[in-house]
């Protein structure tokens, strides 16, 4: 909710505010988050919208962590778009998007800590012949396997990686080219559930794509993605 993290009661609709982070652009705001193996809420902010290309405000965003007792903890910084979160079945990796970079970072990841460390290149799409047909890589999900499935968002598809090689297994294609983010589910998490945006599409787009926008399931991938992670606060905090 902009620059501010909060706790809503599901049953009730009252949100609390936990935290706001300071502005340090000139519409910067929180942007994608996913709860770590250990149940800590990560999250990042973005910088604000400049054109409509889109093209965002440089650097101004930061990555951080709310561990369970509540504190709120900043990683790094000078981010541009703060998006896709991920970490690989033995809890060793954690992966990230700043999308503007068109690359997927690794850090290894400290699981009882919550640190990370190691920061590197996992997947570079600048690396790929092809990488015009790509798009922007957004937010991504993990299988069982550890192979990443990044939503790439312009580009109508999600592609699946292998983040060890960086090679590229396998792409879905999505009748709508604005891909922001995908996930499993279903009764055995194998089953793709891939969302699309229609903000900015010209009227062309959307008459060539009218379901913009919409939520998607892909099926008979022959793959199962981990159970989704839940905020665990300790006890005695106050959230």
């Amino acid at each position: 909710m902009g620059r501010a993290i909060s706790h809503l009661e599901w049953n009730t609709g009252v949100t609390t505010k936990l935290h706001e982070v300071d502005s340090v652009g000139f519409d910067d705001r929180f942007n994608d988050g996913k709860c770590d193996p250990a149940g800590r809420f990560w999250t990042g902010t973005m910088g604000g919208q400049i054109d409509n290309m889109p093209t965002y405000e440089k650097n101004v965003g930061s990555l951080y962590c709310l561990d369970t007792n509540g504190t709120l903890v900043k990683h790094f910084n000078k981010i541009t778009v703060s998006n896709g979160l991920a970490w690989s079945p033995d809890k060793q990796v954690m992966f990230y998007i700043d999308t503007p970079t068109r690359k997927v970072e690794a850090f290894t990841y400290h699981v009882t800590s919550g640190k990370i460390s190691n920061r590197r290149d996992a997947i570079d799409f600048r690396s790929f012949p092809e990488e015009s047909m790509m798009g922007w890589p957004d937010g991504m999900t993990i299988d069982t396997d550890g192979h990443l499935w990044v939503a790439c968002y312009g580009a109508g598809k999600v592609i699946c990686f292998d983040p060890v090689t960086g090679k590229a297994l396998k792409e879905v294609i999505i009748p709508a080219p604005r891909t922001t983010s995908c996930c499993f589910g279903g009764k055995n998490l194998d089953e793709l559930y891939v969302t699309t945006g229609p903000n900015g599409a010209f009227d062309q787009e959307l008459r060539y794509f009218p379901l913009c926008g919409s939520v998607f399931k892909v099926t008979g991938l022959g793959v199962k993605g981990v159970p989704a992670n839940i905020y665990e606060r300790d006890v005695d905090s106050r959230l």
